[in-house]
């Protein structure tokens, strides 16, 4: 399960490029330009970022300097109307790592995303550590305590989207749509069924804790 963050000034090109992710079943953010982007990467935790060159405030290029000045590892898609050699030139030198140009077909943009996710450094990317306490998502497994755990994909999944974005209150249906997917025909209850699965696996964990929000949700604490 990996999260996408698509920037670009045009509602409708974000809201087409999320439709065709989420039923890819990625999770997918989006923000209309730079600046908003920027506040919502340091909130979450983002796989990969598509992103478009000219948006007001900051543009694309620039956005991609700031977080190439904090951030090395993460994948940068620019994917824009501009088709000259120079601005594809400019967007490699300020720290993207693949360049596409308007239209664009769904199956090749799926396509450039899996490549570059292909490229994700699994030890990090796909690794959380709290304290001593480390889940790998490659594995399903969670390691502290002196044992090592496989949990079963639901139950990982739910618990690393949960400590991914630490103290972010999720709903049930939120989480019923990022873990399940948007056709699952299970109630939300599940949610519930497997927040008390995780919570008695982990009991007496002080690394952190989930939390219930009354009538709102779930939140993980992170504790260390």
């Amino acid at each position: 399960m990996f999260s996408v963050m698509v920037v670009d000034d045009d509602k409708n090109i974000r809201y087409v490029i999320k439709e065709l992710l989420e039923y890819e079943h990625y999770t997918v953010y989006t923000a209309s330009n730079g600046r908003e982007a920027l506040d919502i990467l340091w909130d979450n935790h983002i796989d990969l970022v598509i992103v478009d060159i000219m948006m007001p405030g900051m543009d694309g290029y620039e956005f991609t300097r700031e977080v190439r000045s904090v951030n090395k590892e993460l994948p940068i898609l620019m994917v824009s109307a501009k088709q000259l050699p120079e601005d594809r030139i400019k967007g490699f030198v300020s720290g993207i790592d693949d360049y596409m140009s308007k239209p664009i077909s769904n199956v090749e943009l799926l396509l450039h995303i899996k490549a570059l996710l292909r490229r994700v450094d699994s030890s990090s990317a796909q690794k959380i550590e709290i304290g001593e306490v480390v889940l790998d998502y490659s594995s399903f497994t969670v390691k502290g305590h002196g044992c090592v755990q496989e949990l079963p994909q639901k139950e990982f999944q739910l618990l690393f989207r949960l400590l991914s974005s630490p103290d972010k209150i999720f709903t049930r249906l939120q989480l019923m749509e990022e873990i399940w997917g948007y056709n699952c025909e299970t109630g939300s209850d599940t949610v519930t069924v497997h927040i008390s699965r995780l919570r008695k696996r982990f009991e007496g964990w002080e690394e952190f804790e989930i939390k219930s929000i009354i009538g709102l949700g779930y939140k993980a604490v992170k504790k260390v």
